[in-house]
């Protein structure tokens, strides 16, 4: 089916199971998060398409190294990455629609690009000034981590030492749960929000690219 939108009570389901999240709520839930959830997540999916084949995240949280964590994941993330090494996601939950992109985990070698790229003169005030318009623009800029200080072999004065400190580098936005949510709307919406971004991830696959390592993760 073709999307159109994510239903009402998508967001009353993760409302319900942030309340109750528990193995009762969800095998009582299961069809449920299937169609109004899953569903609609997979057709906004196909609707985006033309970014490559996402990866939708199981609901399940991986319970064997941390037991503090809830059972289940409050909320439907989906992930893909192009040629150039850039990342699009997107997930619902009980506060609405999200969607970022760029590199949120740079892999080590990522990251020795990326800080060398940062630190030079030329490419480094281009990015500099590329996050600087996507603030103004109400983005924000975010990543998987940041450092508390300065790097090894950086000084803590460095005029971009904000940047270099971030383990990753992503725009985002995070839209709530307006009307238009629950319309095909979110679709051009997520798409605005990526394409307004590219300038960013066109620095970081020039600059930046694919991880040569093997992969530890998912965006998000």
């Amino acid at each position: 089916m073709a999307f159109s939108g994510i239903p009402h009570d998508a967001i009353e389901f993760y409302e319900q199971l942030e309340a109750d999240n528990s193995k009762a709520f969800w095998e009582a839930n299961r069809d449920r998060f299937k169609q109004v959830v899953r569903g609609p997540a997979d057709e906004l999916a196909a609707a985006l398409a033309d970014y490559g084949d996402f990866h939708l995240f199981r609901p399940h949280n991986d319970l064997r190294f941390s037991k503090n964590k809830p059972p289940y994941k409050t909320h439907q993330g989906a992930y893909t990455e192009s040629e150039g090494g850039a990342g699009f996601y997107f997930h619902i939950s009980a506060q609405g629609l999200m969607c970022g992109t760029g590199y949120y985990a740079m892999a080590k070698d990522q990251l020795a690009r990326f800080r060398s790229a940062v630190d030079a003169d030329n490419t480094g005030a281009e990015i500099a000034e590329i996050v600087s318009s996507l603030k103004k623009q109400r983005y924000s800029i975010g990543a998987i981590s940041e450092l508390k200080t300065a790097p090894r072999g950086f000084p803590k004065d460095h005029p971009r030492i904000e940047l270099i400190r971030r383990k990753g580098l992503m725009a985002s936005k995070d839209f709530g749960a307006p009307k238009w949510i629950h319309t095909k709307q979110a679709a051009i919406k997520v798409r605005d929000t990526w394409d307004g971004a590219r300038a960013l991830n066109d620095w970081l696959d020039a600059h930046v690219g694919p991880s040569t390592l093997e992969p530890e993760g998912f965006f998000g």
